[in-house]
């Protein structure tokens, strides 16, 4: 039998295992939750191609071809499918740097391919070979979508740049697709600020010599939405944003101007009346080519709503240069947003205030003293009158115009009958004195 002290011993071993196994068990399960597992891994297929011997060999060619996906996406959004272009070999080595052109036809069901055509591809030196280099397409899937997106690989035209006839149509025989299931883990960026940018070189004859476009590029994207708005007047919209290092760098390109380049916001707008598109401009600065862009100026937008209600934004397209499109030597930066899975912004709209026109004041009026002068204006004549004798002795006349005779007869006459009056007078008196 165990003494007391093998058994205290006893006890002690299995109690140091316990903990032994207890800690790797957490330092393994830390490694595990660290790692990531293969249920997070991206889907891929290889799919072979017969290019015929035109521009890569004398005879026909095969080459592998792979499709990349994300393990599961969302109904309603899109993602990233990448075409990996393996090392070619060509026919004869070019005269003059170019670079590989990507045109693959890929079918995806259901859903749609966002960007189709042609894809810059590797740079092609004065060499017959041409570096591996991956393409990518962004796919559209449907809303409602339960299953699945099955991704038919279809052709694959190859081309250089220059010259633009050495050109070839791969095909495949291949029945088989690349599924890219429906979930709600991965496919893309979970948080919802952040924006995944399609962008481009515009126009799409630009020299890219440093193949740095096309590139998906994060934005975390910041709106600040008016809390005053009325009809008929302009709401201003503050838009931010800032590239993420979790897609591809925004870098400035060969040609890009880096004096009085600007950054054309665009926003989505719908309700109230408001349009459906509204754009602001903000001037870059401190931009140099090879460069990457990660801080973006404020962008002031305004909206006109014509009407109350609810006004809902959603980001727009972004566009990097000297204007909205570019030329050939001074390309622009195009940035297409997504169409879908986009964080909504909403502003209400007031009746438009009016302010009432002032009644007019009464105003008293006092009574003014009126003072009256009376003038009285005394004519004097000034004309002296000269008497004229008539030319007859008969024409007497009358007044001035009886001449000096003709008034001394009257002159007589009148003193006579005075006479006579008085004398009347004075024998009436003697009589009745008498």
């Amino acid at each position: 039998m165990l003494t007391s002290q093998a058994w205290r011993r006893l006890a002690l071993k299995t109690s140091a295992l316990g903990l032994m196994g207890t800690l790797v068990a957490f330092v393994g399960s830390i490694f595990i939750l660290s790692t990531p597992t293969a249920a997070l891994a991206d889907v891929t297929k290889q799919f072979s191609y017969t290019c015929p011997g035109t521009m890569l060999n004398t005879t026909a060619q095969t080459i592998n071809v792979g499709l990349r996906a994300p393990n599961s996406v969302t109904a309603g959004s899109t993602f990233d499918l990448t075409v990996s272009i393996p090392q070619l070999t060509l026919a004869s080595a070019p005269t003059m740097q170019t670079t590989l052109q990507v045109n693959a036809t890929l079918v995806p069901t259901p859903g749609s391919i966002q960007d189709p055509g042609v894809k810059t591809g590797a740079a092609v030196t004065t060499s017959v070979t041409v570096p591996a280099k991956e393409v990518v397409y962004r796919v559209t899937v449907p809303a409602g979508t339960t299953s699945k997106v099955s991704v038919d690989p279809g052709n694959l035209v190859l081309s250089l740049a220059q010259p633009t006839t050495t050109t070839t149509t791969c095909t495949t025989t291949s029945t088989e697709v690349l599924d890219v299931p429906i979930g709600t883990n991965g496919g893309g960026n979970d948080d919802e600020d952040v924006v995944t940018y399609t962008c481009n070189l515009s126009p799409d004859t630009a020299s890219d010599p440093d193949n740095l476009y096309p590139a998906d590029v994060d934005v975390r994207v910041e709106m600040t939405m008016p809390t005053s708005a009325t009809a008929n007047a302009d709401a201003s919209i503050t838009w931010k944003g800032t590239v993420e290092n979790t897609g591809d760098p925004l870098t400035v390109p060969t040609g890009f101007p880096t004096t009085g380049a600007k950054v054309f916001a665009t926003l989505k707008a719908s309700g109230a009346g408001s349009p459906s598109t509204a754009t602001g401009e903000a001037t870059l600065t401190s931009v140099t080519v090879g460069n990457d862009i990660t801080t973006i100026p404020q962008v002031t937008v305004k909206v006109k709503p014509t009407s109350t209600g609810t006004v809902t934004i959603t980001p727009g397209d972004l566009v990097f240069g000297a204007a909205t499109t570019g030329t050939t030597t001074a390309p622009a930066i195009r940035c297409v947003a997504p169409t879908s899975d986009l964080k909504t912004y909403t502003f209400q709209v007031a009746a438009a205030t009016t302010s009432p026109s002032p009644s007019p004041s009464p105003t008293t009026t006092s009574p003014t003293a009126t003072r009256t002068s009376t003038a009285t204006v005394t004519v004097t004549p000034t004309s002296r009158r000269t008497s004229q004798t008539p030319k007859a002795g008969a024409d007497t006349g009358a007044g001035g115009m009886m001449g000096p005779d003709g008034r001394m007869f009257i002159l007589t006459g009148v003193a006579l009958i005075g006479a006579a009056a008085a004398g009347g007078l004075i024998l009436r008196r003697r009589s009745i004195r008498g």
